[in-house]
């Protein structure tokens, strides 16, 4: 994230911090009184990406623009990092903001990634922030019955609208996918059908897949 075309944040106060970066008031206190709280450790450790808007016209191959900003491992590192970090709505349209699984990295090349498909949700304008916060949340707390088939998340920013989808492992794990799904829309309290594409099939369609399962 250190391209000096990448897209700046428009909140007041931060005129110099990049989307995605994280706050720091340069004296080291934040980090001091992090490590003065005792840390509760995650099952999992945990990678935010962010896919910089005004790179991909100039991308010479998809998937170049994706950049790590933080690896987290304990509960303390996640609210420190959520907490001084862009929200979805408040990221320039084009904007895709990942959560996976570390040593993961948010691509259909990734060898965890090929097999598997994904879950989505699409709302309207402004709309995910607390989906994303919820869906997180259930992420990072172990909260599917099927974990261990999940990679991670991601919330896109579009013109029209927004959209958080969980990517998982194995699409033809039946049992798994469907599990995954419903128990997603239950911690949303999302009450719309939504659908399953499996990876090879969005890449072998030019006009979009067709949904493998829908809940």
């Amino acid at each position: 994230m250190a391209e000096d075309t990448e897209t700046r944040p428009a909140s007041a106060g931060a005129e110099e911090r990049e989307e995605g970066e994280i706050a720091d008031d340069g004296d080291g206190s934040a980090a001091a009184a992090a490590g003065r709280v005792s840390a509760h450790p995650l099952e999992n450790a945990w990678t935010f990406w962010f896919d910089n808007p005004q790179g991909k016209s100039r991308a010479v191959a998809w998937g170049s623009t994706i950049h790590p900003i933080h690896t987290f491992s304990t509960v303390e590192d996640f609210w420190s990092l959520y907490n001084n970090i862009h929200h979805p709505s408040k990221l320039n349209v084009g904007a895709d903001f990942h959560c996976f699984k570390d040593k993961i990295e948010p691509k259909w090349e990734d060898p965890i990634c090929a097999n598997g498909g994904k879950w989505t949700i699409i709302c309207g304008k402004g709309k995910s922030d607390t989906f994303w916060l919820h869906t997180l949340l259930a992420l990072i707390g172990e909260q599917f019955d099927f974990g261990d088939e999940i990679c991670g998340a991601v919330v896109s920013v579009r013109k029209n609208h927004e959209r958080v989808a969980i990517w998982t492992k194995n699409a033809a794990n039946e049992t798994a996918q469907i599990s995954i799904g419903k128990q997603w829309k239950e911690f949303l309290d999302y009450k719309d059908s939504i659908g399953f594409v499996v990876h090879e099939d969005a890449k072998r369609s030019d006009k979009g897949a067709k949904n493998r399962y829908t809940v």
